[in-house]
Order: structure tokens, then C-alpha cells, then sequence
């Protein structure tokens, strides 16, 4: 157990029961055990805590930058390239000998898998069902997937997980009781191999609502409906819960991985015991990896506790290749779906499974060390109005603005950094017009985890389009804070009413970030 910031520890203490965690000495414990296995942790010292907690303070000026605040990923951070490439660096500390490791880790994350039986047995596995070839056509230039430009357009790198009531819990409170679809499994894939039925084609319309803003000004808001159209394996039940998710950028991973578990639920508030109307709470997952409870970090509702889970997670969902962690060869089909288990496989040579333990290894690397670019703007006075009015509407609330990560014995590149994503990383009700109704671990229907914000305004220059939220709903950052609610509806509100100067200072920080 290492010691947290002053003032997080009482927050800590009263609020572990509530989130269904151990709490112990001036630490926090999950299930009873030391928090963070995933990481090799050097205590911090009284001196270095004391420091963490003057450094990381809310900001209490606005006439200039705060001190490193370009500096997004402290020494990890990296040079803003003017091209698509900007979300594709190596962590900017990386020693010469581990950014091979990084290359090779970005050979595996681009490559295309294909069909078993083959002469390339090294790539050999895909699907049977599947919804990508490979990790980058969904996180292009590692940056967020494409929803459908138009309505009635195919949609790039987004899909549908579906779940159904019922199934066997973790003896986690508050964890909701679902399981995955008895025919359709936990993710529906649109592409499937010669000779097998794609689960079903993605259909989505939209509806149009104007949002009149002070001084005259509107904005136009697309409201989704969502079908699973053409099933593939007969109808999906009355029952079934579905979320659209469009694939999140990849930037900075490793250093949120990084961040200590009792700093990220120090900010908890479950309750709304402050009276601020903010009652962010943890997601508590079950991890393969280290078979017990964790804390959630990645993923649109926290779902997966690190990167290498979720790496090895995506793997077997989205393309259909086992690993040690999911190494069923079939990916996601069900026993409901006798052709797709069936079907040839790529396991059982040499790798054991599609991608062994050392290729895990290495995308999990490349997937950690994704460097995030640099601020741009710090000092102009727009971005700094921008900035003010950030923290006068209470947006700090969510997206908390900085972190300092643990000191690590083997990974240098995201030990003991100052860093600045913007996220608290809990869960938060954003009201019925964001809700998917379906459940996650801990997670309700109406919540999800505080997005980092750390290159949200490279956007457009890395992934060509600018549409946010977890289902590219939003078509810009002003439509993004309009469909916020629940907790955050106070907070949208006064977006709304605030003179059009300062939400363009508003958009002008955000698109600094």
C-alpha cells in the first residue's frame, strides 16, 4: 500500500464500501488485495507525495499557462506532426532498443489477417466472424473509427455489443448480472468467411433536433436509431440489450494504465456527498488476467482493466484470433452457431494460439507507448478564456486535468509523469439521451467513463472527420457538450446560455488540447 495525497485520503476511506472495495491504511485494496497488480511499483516518498498533491491542484489563474502544461504526456510526450501520423509516435522517452520492440508491436497491430487453412500460417486465424482484418482498420492511424458520414452510409469501425439478462456474477457489488447473447455472443459481426452468414447489417438513422443557443445562435443535433437489420442466426429476442460503439483513439494508454488506482477513486463520489451533483464511481471488472476483481479503465464504459485484456479481448471479438487470454480459435460465435466452431481454425502449429504470448507482448507495447502529441496554443488569450471558462462551468468535475502516474520498475517511459488527459476515468449517469440501456460490470445504462480529452483537436487531421461520443453521434465538439446530460446537464446548460465569445473561447481550448 503507498500513500495518497492528503486530501484524497479521506475521500478514499469513506467511499470504498460504496464502490464495494477493502479499504487499508492510507491505501486502497480490491477484493481485499493490493490494488494495481498489473503494475511494479516503487513507493512514493512523504516528499514526492507532497509534490504530487501542489502540482496536480486545480488551476486558481488563467492570464497565463500553468507551469509543463504543454507538455501533455510529460517526457513522453511528443513533436504535433502536421500529417495523419501525429497519433502513431513512439512515447518521445523510449529508448532506441524498445521502440523495435514498438515497431514490430505496430507490424502486428497492422496486419491483415486471413483465412485458415494457409501458406502463411503466421497470420492465419481470421474469424470466422469478424468485423475488421486487423487492429488498424478500426483505429485508423490509431486514431477514433468512422461512423456513417451520411445517414444510410456504411459505417467503418463500429458495431454493435449485445447482451442478454441473466448468467452467472462476480461476487462484485453493485455488478449487473448479463451474459452474452446464447446465438449472437457478445458482439455482432458483420463479416464472415466464404460459406458462413454474417450475423446481421448495421442500419442507422438519424433524426434531426435544433438546440437554440444564446445571441440568436442554433445548433443541430442528430438523435440515432439504431437496427440490426438482416440477422443472420433468426430473430435476437425481446430481451436483448445492443450498444453502439465506434472505436475510441489510441493515444496515452499506457500512461492512464499507469495512473494509481487510489488517485483515480479518491475523485468518487458515488453518492453526491459534496452536494455538487457529480457522483462519479469506479467500475470494478473481473479480470482474466490476474482472475480477480480490478479496477476498469478502458473501454467506453471501463469494462477492461488493462491494456493487454482489452488488446486480447479486441483480438478475439473484433477479427476472431485466440490468445492465451481468450483462446477459444472461434472468437466470438457461439455454440448456437455450430458452422462458425466448425469451421477451419489457425491455432494448434507452432503459436499454440493465433497470436502467442510474445506477439500479445508486443502489442500490448506499441498499444502502451503511443505517444501523445504536444498542447498547441497555451498562451493565446482565447485558450486561456477558453480554459477559464472550462473550470467556471464545472467541466473539471469529469474531466479531471491532472494526474501524476506511479514510479515503475520497468516501464520507464510512463513512470512518475506529470500528465494532463482530462478524465477522472470513473463512471458517470449522462442522462437519457446518451443512455445504450445496457449494462456493464458495475456500470448501469445511463453511464459512462469521462473520456480522456489529450488530442481531441487533432481529430479531424488524423481520423478526417471531427465526430465524438462513443457513437460518432456528434459531428463537433459544440455537439458533443450539447448531448450531455444527467449529471453533467448543469454543466451543458450554461454552454447554452453563455455568451457566443466564450463558447468559441470554450471550443478554442478544447481544440488546444
Amino acid at each position: 500500500m503507498f500513500p495518497s495525497p492528503p486530501i484524497a485520503l479521506g475521500r478514499i476511506l469513506t467511499r470504498c464500501a460504496v464502490a464495494g472495495l477493502a479499504c487499508a491504511g492510507t491505501g486502497v485494496a480490491l477484493a481485499g488485495q493490493p490494488d494495481d497488480p498489473h503494475l511494479r511499483i516503487v513507493p512514493r516518498t512523504d516528499a514526492e507525495t507532497a509534490r504530487i498533491e501542489a502540482v496536480t491542484a486545480p488551476a486558481t489563474g488563467f492570464a497565463a499557462a500553468e507551469p509543463f502544461e504543454e507538455m501533455s504526456a510529460g517526457a513522453a510526450t511528443v513533436r504535433v506532426r502536421r500529417n495523419r501520423d501525429a497519433f502513431s509516435q513512439p512515447s518521445a522517452n523510449m529508448e532506441l532498443a524498445r521502440e523495435l520492440d514498438f515497431k514490430v508491436g505496430n507490424g502486428l497491430f497492422r496486419k491483415l489477417w486471413v483465412s485458415s487453412p494457409s501458406s502463411t500460417r503466421a497470420s492465419d486465424g481470421l474469424g470466422p466472424l469478424f468485423n475488421a482484418r486487423s487492429c488498424q482498420r478500426c483505429h485508423v492511424k490509431d486514431g477514433r473509427g468512422h461512423p456513417p458520414e451520411h445517414e444510410g452510409d456504411s459505417p467503418v469501425s463500429m458495431f454493435l455489443r449485445v447482451s442478454v439478462p441473466g448468467g452467472d456474477a462476480p461476487d462484485i457489488p453493485g455488478y449487473h448480472a448479463t451474459q452474452p447473447h446464447p446465438v449472437y455472443g457478445g458482439q455482432l459481426q458483420d463479416f464472415t468467411l466464404a460459406g458462413l452468414a454474417a450475423e446481421y447489417r448495421l442500419v442507422i438513422d438519424y433524426l434531426d433536433r435544433v438546440v437554440e443557443l444564446s445571441e440568436g445562435e442554433t445548433a443541430i443535433l442528430r438523435a440515432p436509431t439504431y437496427t440490426a437489420a438482416e440477422p443472420g442466426h433468426g430473430a435476437f429476442g425481446n430481451d436483448t440489450m445492443f450498444s453502439p460503439r465506434v472505436a475510441p483513439q489510441m493515444i496515452g494508454l499506457g500512461l492512464l494504465e499507469a495512473v494509481p488506482a487510489a488517485d483515480i477513486l479518491a475523485w468518487a463520489d458515488p453518492d453526491d456527498a459534496d452536494g455538487d451533483g457529480i457522483s462519479g464511481r469506479p467500475n470494478i471488472v473481473w479480470s482474466r488476467e490476474f482472475d480477480r476483481p480490478m479496477l476498469g479503465r478502458f473501454g467506453h464504459k471501463a469494462g477492461m482493466p488493462t491494456i493487454r485484456e482489452q488488446s486480447a479481448a479486441a483480438f478475439a471479438r473484433d477479427i476472431g484470433i485466440s490468445s492465451p487470454l481468450f483462446p477459444a480459435p472461434w472468437g466470438d460465435c457461439t455454440a448456437g452457431q455450430p458452422a462458425c466452431r466448425d469451421a477451419p481454425h489457425g491455432d494448434g502449429d507452432a503459436r499454440v494460439d493465433e497470436i502467442d504470448g510474445t506477439g500479445m507482448d508486443l502489442v500490448t507495447h506499441y498499444s502502451r507507448n503511443l505517444g501523445v502529441p504536444a498542447r498547441r496554443r497555451v498562451a493565446d488569450p482565447q485558450v486561456l478564456r477558453g480554459k477559464q471558462v472550462f473550470y467556471d462551468t464545472a467541466c473539471t468535475s469529469c474531466h479531471r486535468p491532472k494526474f501524476v502516474t506511479h514510479r515503475l520498475e520497468d516501464r520507464p517511459e510512463q513512470s512518475f509523469q506529470l500528465i494532463w488527459p482530462y478524465t477522472d476515468m470513473l463512471l458517470h449517469d449522462m442522462g437519457e439521451g446518451l443512455a445504450d440501456n445496457r449494462p456493464e460490470a458495475v456500470a448501469d445504462g445511463r453511464e459512462w467513463r469521462t473520456p480522456p480529452l489529450w488530442g481531441i483537436g487533432l481529430t479531424r487531421q488524423v481520423s478526417g472527420h471531427s465526430y465524438f461520443l462513443h457513437d460518432g453521434r456528434a459531428r463537433s465538439l459544440l455537439e458533443a457538450i450539447l448531448w450531455h446530460g444527467g449529471e453533467a446537464q448543469a454543466a451543458r446548460d450554461a454552454v447554452v446560455a453563455m455568451s457566443a465569445a466564450d463558447r468559441q473561447a470554450l471550443i478554442a481550448f478544447l481544440e488546444s488540447l
